[in-house]
């Protein structure tokens, strides 16, 4: 390594190291020893100590052993006449600095709790947004596993000016990537650049602004390490598994824009460690040997307009991008993009005009394919601001298509438009919302474009279960009415089909092993009466699936002979589980909580959890921060058993499997549940209120506990008690 690349690292490491130590004593003068301290809503504590050292940091107590040991690590200064290699100290002395630096963030949490805006997107007057939670890395971190985001781009500094950071930033979400951002050159930071340039930043759009100070890069590789231990199974302390993970699975690397100072020298040292190169637009010594790194590890003096390029390249990232004939950029780094009110050419809104999308199945004789037709006005013809009805119809021909299939491509039509920039999209069949902005106008967006997106995406995605593929866009309101009702037709048959599938009338489960990169004993098992955890497939989804890929991870399974119909088991599901988990669960049951639970892994909706002293259960959505009556908030529950255990008396499910008739039934359904947080109430509530009454007990939501209650057992007690709650009457759950 380079001499002067390894010296400035160590002086940077020092620097910081005794800013921390400064920080620290501080912070212990005003708080105290035994201050807890950490990043917000997060199982994770300080997630790159906790995942390296294996160190869980609690308490101010907990960090001045942490800056013990940073101490003990970190190299001396590099002499003039140094006979010792460089790397290894320098690559100690990146290490250190982001303990150190972690350490810094977490007493900024304390003395500063309003810094950050603790959520996915900036607020009015402040756009840092600080680490991210559970609920984010959950929510975004299984992108890294499934492909969607084949990795993430850690920019520190800033571009020579906005309209060439927006370049920068468009080519980068066009590769899928996220973009992690912190730091400032010459008084400019990248992410005040972009909202200079009218770009949208936030978890959303993949533009991510950690935070204004080169400690902010802590969030950037804290992110990294939280996914090897959330999605790699890999246990807290074992750093030599999480450093190959990072290097193998996420493919990032650091782009420096500016001035390379110690302190910034000190966090690319860091990165190395992790495998991420840094990639550099100034002159700065080249450390081209291949070794730590997949390539080379520095490379510099690299021109704006071949900086993104040339990043890919050396971190050796494969990127496919989906050719779609539309005039503004695609991809799913668009899919969060808001049309705010003053950006918005047209709208097309479900509920205030008449909308729908509807996939329909033809003979073939009676689709040409790639033929796209507009019907009424298109955005050439309306005045800006307008309000106009819209029918998106795609009709699909092929000879292994079937109706089934009809409903999981009609779904993606949200997604598919979405990717577009400067398209925003919501809601699907006749509730949809669609709002597309000035700039994508001008930029020679059309109605037809929509066509032109769902041609080229359902046969890039879906061409094996159809041939051809039509579509007609009417924005006419007779028309619009009249396909609108066929429509409504359809989806009240759809509805039905399903709602009438049993899990007795069905012989052929499907398994779910997407998530095994991550929890590797998890088999999730797919029944018409048991949605995936996830909530992102039913049992109509995973046969479509299965119809698309073979080989992938929607397996049929023959459930075989029954060995316990109340609370769910079957032979062959059995030697499945088996089978596909490697010899680490040998059975479970679909119905049940209490006894023998399906596995859960991280990605679940809902966690249900057994609370004895009210005789029946809780049940806590993802997205619910606050502690709950079990005593653990819902980080901590799937930091307990979302590893791909089965847990007597938790389970994690979808929330639309909260109103099926097969919802934990072993263990009494439905009637068991005394508490859910009010927003998940308010979500499920109508379907909810359907199986209410089909179990004789209308007003059961009612009679249900949330948060405005109590958030313990001994609070929400009497409010059962006085609503007659029937869990209170029924035999012992334990």
């Amino acid at each position: 390594m380079s001499k002067i690349i390894a010296s400035a690292a160590i002086r940077g490491a020092h620097k910081i190291v005794e800013r921390a130590e400064k920080k620290f004593k501080e912070a212990v003068d005003k708080f105290g020893p035994n201050q807890e301290i950490g990043f917000p809503n997060t199982a994770y504590y300080l997630p790159i100590i906790y995942g390296i050292l294996g160190i869980p940091v609690k308490t101010l107590t907990d960090v001045e052993v942490v800056l013990k040991k940073c101490r003990e690590l970190l190299p001396s200064f590099v002499r003039e006449n140094h006979p010792l290699p460089y790397l290894a100290p320098a690559l100690d002395a990146g290490m250190t600095t982001l303990f150190a630096e972690e350490i810094i963030e977490g007493i900024r949490y304390l003395e500063e709790p309003k810094f950050y805006t603790k959520q996915e997107d900036p607020l009015d007057g402040n756009i840092w947004l600080g680490a991210a939670d559970d609920v984010i890395m959950r929510k975004r971190g299984i992108e890294f596993v499934d492909g969607t985001a084949p990795g993430f781009a850690a920019i520190a500094g800033a571009a020579p000016d906005a309209q060439i950071a927006a370049k920068i930033a468009q080519e980068l979400q066009e590769k899928n990537l996220y973009v992690f951002m912190c730091a400032e050159h010459n008084g400019k930071k990248f992410s005040q650049q972009l909202v200079e340039a009218k770009v949208q930043i936030g978890w959303p759009t993949r533009l991510v602004s950690f935070g204004p100070d080169i400690s902010a890069a802590v969030f950037a590789i804290g992110f990294a390490t939280r996914a090897a231990m959330s999605f790699g199974g890999i246990k807290p302390g074992e750093y030599r598994k999480i450093l190959i993970y990072n290097k193998d699975r996420i493919f990032a690397f650091v782009m420096a824009l500016g001035y390379v100072n110690e302190e910034w020298y000190a966090n690319a040292a860091g990165a190395i460690n992790w495998g991420f190169p840094t990639i550099a637009d100034t002159a700065i010594p080249q450390v081209l040997p291949t070794g730590i790194c997949t390539y080379e590890h520095v490379v510099s003096n690299v021109p704006h307009d071949q900086i993104v390029a040339k990043s890919i390249e050396v971190r050796g990232l494969k990127v496919t991008t989906a050719e779609v004939p539309v005039p503004v950029a695609y991809g799913p780094a668009f899919e969060g993009e808001r049309i705010r009110k003053e950006e918005l050419y047209a709208e097309f809104r479900g509920g205030v005009t008449h909308v729908c999308e509807w996939t329909t199945m033809k003979p073939m004789d009676e689709v040409e394919d790639g033929k796209i037709e507009v019907i009424g006005p298109d955005l050439d013809n309306i005045p800006e601001g307008a309000q106009l009805p819209l029918a998106i119809l795609a009709e699909v021909a092929g000879r292994e298509m079937q109706e089934d299939f009809e409903p999981i491509l009609e779904r993606q039509i949200h997604h598919l438009i979405n990717y577009a920039q400067g398209v925003m999209h919501i809601g699907q069949r006749d509730i949809a919302w669609l709002r597309i902005g000035k700039q994508a106008k001008e930029k020679g967006f059309r109605l037809k474009h929509i066509g032109s997106i769902i041609h080229a995406k359902y046969h890039q995605d879906f061409g094996r279960i159809f041939d051809k593929v039509q579509i007609k866009i009417y924005t006419e309101e007779d028309k619009v009415k009249e396909i609108l009702e066929k429509a409504r037709g359809v989806y009240r048959k759809r509805d039905a089909r399903i709602e009438g599938m049993t899990d007795e009338t069905i012989e052929t489960y499907y398994s779910c092993t997407l998530c095994q990169s991550f929890a590797p004993s998890h088999v999730c098992m797919v029944s018409p009466e048991r949605t995936g955890l996830c909530g992102a497939y039913n049992w109509m989804d995973c046969k479509a699936s299965n119809e698309i890929n073979p080989t992938g991870p929607n397996q049929p399974v023959e459930k075989g002979q029954a060995i316990d119909p109340k609370l769910g088991q079957w032979k062959g599901v059995n030697e499945f589980i088996y089978k596909a988990s490697r010899g680490k669960i040998d059975h479970y049951n679909f119905y049940s909580v209490v006894h023998d639970p399906m596995t859960t892994c991280g990605c679940c909706e809902c966690i249900c959890v057994v609370l004895p002293l009210c005789n029946g259960v809780m049940t806590v959505n993802r997205e619910y921060d606050r502690m709950t009556p079990c005593g653990m908030k819902f980080t901590t529950l799937a930091g307990t058993i979302g590893g791909g255990l089965s847990t007597p008396g938790f389970v994690g499910h979808s929330k639309y499997n909260i109103c099926q008739r097969k919802f934990i039934v072993g263990d009494g359904g439905i009637k068991r549940i005394v508490w859910m947080p009010r927003m998940l109430k308010e979500e499920i509530g109508e379907r909810f209120k359907k199986r209410a009454e089909e179990i004789g007990i209308p007003d059961l939501l009612d009679r249900i506990a949330d948060e405005t209650i109590g958030a313990t057992e001994e609070e929400i007690l009497p409010f059962l008690q006085e609503k007659k709650h029937p869990a209170l009457e029924m035999e012992p759950i334990l």
